[in-house]
């Protein structure tokens, strides 16, 4: 009886902690293309995803080299079956269990794999490629149930936004009838096996080639206006958010309303063509900064409001191998020296930027010393240690952990706070901004979320903190919550065996 009772707990324990495990917020990934002929080495690569706090990457195959670099890191992986490969794929089980025993299985669940794309964007494909998919993610699907892995590996494929006929309004989008033979079997798939459907979003390319029509700041989020479907009344302050809505209703309008939308492509190029004047660096931190607060805060849509949406950006690195305009090669947020194209923190929590460049708006006066983002870890940790130490005479309380200064958890953020409250304290002077060459004076105010830099004239900043930790107390942000709900879940599950125990 012991022994049964045991058992029996041991796998209620273990459907609990499925559950615990599969319930996520909404996420931002990155899109790791290798198109280019100068990249550094997969290894180096990894790294640079962990260094940043980067937990989701996608890649466009499944490369052993990429495999391996990302065993044992904790970040989940995304793979791709290339639409060259469709036909073996489609035409043969066989070819897709190889593959799987080959490609996937020596190196799961070290390296921790959890969708499959089987094509890419096959619509937009000159070869008459379409009827391939569904037959090869069938496939698939059935080497992954042979392995007991399809319930942890999900299958799909991913589709332009030239999959719809219609886009806007919203509340119109429809699936373009041309691809109606390729679109039916492909949803039933997705609905039947809780997959989701994949696109790849550009509010750059709509503002690009419609410049006339669709304003900056709407492609940007920066929009003070509302767009109103006629249809529904729902507003719309960003094209994304339309976009997306397009597809809900598109699905809404074939009975496939349970299918959810994941975006696996999206960013805004710092580089382009002389008649690409939007692909600047500065639109391009615009663009992805608010897109990932967006997704982190958990907004949803106008007609998904709170919905959960997965999004990853595109991409990782320049690809100086992509043909094209000149804008295709530069949409990359590092170079491939690893040196980033620009500051973007992958939290949502972060300020926008912390160069002194990014920081052109004033604010009555007011300046600001924060960190250099060019400065080298080692200078800046020196410096932290000074400022917060007895010869700086710093209170530095807001940047250790749980405290509303310490996200993101970084150097960068870390010696800004600190920079700036022994700039603000010692006459706010050219001089105490120095920190040996790493400190930056500017005048945008630094301040986000709860974490409030002080200025000039102003009181200790340790107040308006532990104000704000009150407030975080009560109204938690999309970080805090996936933790709450951890614990709260734990917490019920740990209930839950002592009162079996306590049965048997």
């Amino acid at each position: 009886m012991a022994r049964r009772g045991f058992w029996f707990i041991l796998v209620v324990a273990s459907v609990l902690l499925m559950l615990l495990d599969c319930c996520h917020g909404s996420f931002v990934g990155i899109c790791y293309g290798r198109n280019a002929d100068d990249l550094p080495p997969p290894d180096k690569v990894s790294q640079l995803v962990q260094d940043h706090k980067i937990k989701y990457v996608r890649i466009y195959d499944s490369n052993i080299q990429v495999l391996k670099s990302f065993a044992n890191t904790g970040v989940e992986l995304m793979i791709g079956i290339p639409n060259l490969d469709l036909l073996p794929f489609s035409q043969f089980q066989t070819n897709a269990d190889t593959w799987l025993r080959n490609s996937v299985l020596p190196y799961y669940p070290a390296t921790k794999i959890t969708y499959i794309t089987v094509g890419a964007e096959v619509t937009e494909s000159p070869e008459n490629i379409s009827t391939l998919v569904v037959p090869a993610m069938t496939n698939v699907l059935a080497a992954l149930k042979k392995a007991g892995l399809h319930k942890k590996i999900k299958v799909s494929s991913t589709h332009s936004l030239g999959v719809l006929s219609r886009s806007f309004p919203p509340s119109a989008g429809a699936f373009n009838s041309k691809h109606a033979h390729f679109l039916k079997p492909l949803l039933e798939f997705l609905a039947e096996n809780q997959s989701p459907f994949m696109i790849d979003l550009y509010p750059y390319y709509a503002y690009r080639d419609s410049s006339n029509k669709v304003p900056l700041d709407y492609a940007l989020f920066e929009s003070s206006s509302e767009v109103i479907d006629p249809n529904t009344g729902l507003l719309y302050t960003n094209m994304f958010d339309a976009q997306i809505d397009a597809i809900y209703f598109a699905l809404s309008g074939l009975n496939f309303k349970t299918i959810k939308v994941m975006v696996t492509e999206t960013g805004w190029p710092s580089k382009g063509s002389p008649k690409e004047t939007a692909a600047t660096p500065d639109n391009a931190q615009t663009y992805n900064t608010n897109l990932i607060r967006h997704v982190i805060n958990e907004t949803g849509t106008p007609a998904k409001p709170g919905e959960e949406l997965d999004v990853y950006l595109f991409s990782l690195f320049n690809e100086n191998r992509k043909p094209g305009l000149e804008s295709e090669r530069n949409w990359g947020l590092f170079y491939p020296d690893q040196t980033s194209v620009y500051s973007l923190d992958f939290t949502g929590r972060g300020p926008v930027d912390m160069t002194a460049d990014a920081n052109a708006t004033s604010s009555n006066g007011t300046t600001w010393c924060i960190a250099s983002s060019k400065a080298t870890q080692m200078d800046l940790q020196n410096a932290i240690n000074w400022a917060c130490g007895t010869s700086g005479n710093v209170d530095c309380t807001a940047i250790q952990p749980s405290q509303p200064c310490f996200q993101p958890d970084n150097l960068v953020s870390h010696a800004s706070y600190a920079f700036n409250s022994y700039y603000q304290q010692n006459g706010a002077s050219a001089v105490a901004c120095s920190f040996g060459g790493t400190g930056v004076i500017v005048d945008k105010d630094p301040t986000y979320d709860n974490c409030i830099y002080t200025r000039t004239g102003t009181n200790q900043t340790l107040a308006s903190n532990n104000n704000t930790t009150a407030a975080i107390s009560s109204t938690p942000s999309s970080s805090d919550k996936e933790v709450y709900t951890s614990i709260s879940t734990s917490a019920l599950l740990l209930t839950f065996i002592l009162f079996l125990l306590d049965l048997v």
